[in-house]
């Protein structure tokens, strides 16, 4: 059993979790803050920026991964996957240069990666009902 799509996906959020730790820290070290947050807000949409990358993309990786070993098309899984990894990359992005704010990278990056995982669930129900019916 591999999963090379999904893998390659993997390894590539978890590149993205270590820039955005990286980040984190820089802010930790800069206020001598172990936990929590100033109010400063560049420092708040680095830790979120993480935080949510943390929320989303794990389940979005279960389900890509689950997928391809159900052996879905793995170029839905592929797209399904580009789409998880756009969005977040684009979600980051957003919420570090717009200071958490409105910004239209966030914007799609959330758009994005809520239609990877509704995707991967389309995906998973219609493998499912199409082996067991």
């Amino acid at each position: 059993m591999i999963v090379p799509v999904t893998g390659v996906f993997a390894a590539v959020l978890g590149i993205l979790l270590l820039v955005l730790s990286a980040h984190v820290v820089k802010f930790r070290l800069k206020y001598n803050k172990g936990m929590g947050v100033t109010d400063d807000p560049d420092f708040e949409a680095a830790v979120r920026a993480h935080g949510n990358l943390v929320e989303y993309a794990p389940i979005g990786l279960i389900m890509l991964g689950i997928a391809e070993l159900n052996g879905v098309a793995s170029g839905f899984v592929y797209w399904a996957g580009m789409a998880l990894v756009v969005g977040r990359l684009l979600h980051a992005w957003g919420m570090i240069n717009g200071q958490g704010n409105t910004h239209k990278a966030r914007a799609l990056g959330v758009v994005l990666t809520w239609l990877a995982i509704l995707a991967a669930a389309v995906m998973l129900l219609w493998n499912v009902w199409s082996v067991y019916g």
